[in-house]
């Protein structure tokens, strides 16, 4: 009769290298570079493209190019206007598959993707990843022309276009350039006086998510702003910022005529109006 112990030792041993073997008859392909493992010759040779840097896909369009042959169909629809892909529920159509999965959640409100501290969920990983740096106070990315740093990708190449004036995104109606998206988009509303923002409540109707945002607060009382010194709670962030200042003494609005200081910025501008003579408000 046997040690039992013994005999579990080899069993273990035994389903171990089934797994093992098993693995390697799913994924015989190994990426010489750093021992990745794929199902599948051409998907192995695309991942190691990303340690050679070879961009053997070129797009028809213009001169850029890519490792993938995905990426670079995806880019050349930018040149094109395809978008194959439709929402199942209000057939809105998107360039990439993965956008209009993201967009049909909207309609179907799931939210897969749950923060690890306070359970909170979201439709994208990225808004996860991004909301959970708020409990972690983790900022991977940094400015490379001033070290600030920023919890999304996003702030901080919007950031460092304060630094380079790069305006990268054009009304297409007066041509005025911006540096953010949502800000060329937002602006571009006031040529075509699109509101597609509506209140939940009264159906007023918003160029703007968060001045629709701002609205809805007028109707639940929310004031989710708590001043830091005395506790008192806000709507708006802004007033918040003001009330704060009261506290701390901040006079952070100069006027540019005789350096006068204000805590508000609507009372800096009426200052200089004593200066310009200025009187933009006329009896109707």
């Amino acid at each position: 009769m046997g040690c039992p112990v013994s005999k579990k030792l080899i069993y273990i041993f035994f389903i171990s290298f089934s797994y093992i073997d098993s693995t390697a008859e799913k994924m015989p392909y190994s990426c010489k570079h750093c021992n990745k493992c794929f199902s599948r010759s051409s998907v192995c040779k695309e991942h190691e493209r990303i340690h050679t840097q070879v961009k053997q896909y070129k797009c028809r369009h213009c001169e850029k190019c890519f490792s993938r042959s995905p990426d670079c169909k995806k880019h050349e629809r930018t040149h094109t206007g395809e978008k194959p892909y439709t929402c199942k529920y209000c057939e809105k159509c998107f360039r990439q598959l993965t956008d209009c999965k993201r967009h049909e959640r909207i309609h179907t409100g799931e939210k897969p993707y749950t923060c690890q501290y306070c359970k909170k969920c979201f439709r994208r990983l990225s808004h996860c990843q991004e909301h959970e740096r708020t409990h972690t106070g983790e900022k991977p990315y940094t400015c490379k022309y001033c070290k600030k740093c920023f919890r999304q990708l996003s702030q901080c190449q919007q950031h460092e276009r304060t630094h380079t004036g790069e305006k990268p995104y054009t009304c297409q109606y007066c041509k005025k350039c911006f540096r953010r998206l949502s800000h060329c988009q937002q602006h571009e509303r006031t040529h075509t006086g699109e509101k597609p923002y509506t209140c939940k409540y009264c159906r007023k109707c918003f160029s703007q998510l968060a001045h629709c945002k701002l609205h809805e607060r007028t109707h639940t009382g929310e004031k989710p702003y708590s001043c830091k010194y005395c506790q008192k709670c806000f709507s708006f962030s802004s007033h918040c910022k003001e009330h704060e200042r009261t506290h701390t003494g901040e006079k952070p609005y100069t006027c540019k005529y005789c350096r006068s200081c204000f805590s508000k910025s609507s009372h800096c501008k009426e200052h200089e109006r004593t200066h310009t003579g200025e009187k933009p408000y006329s009896c109707k």
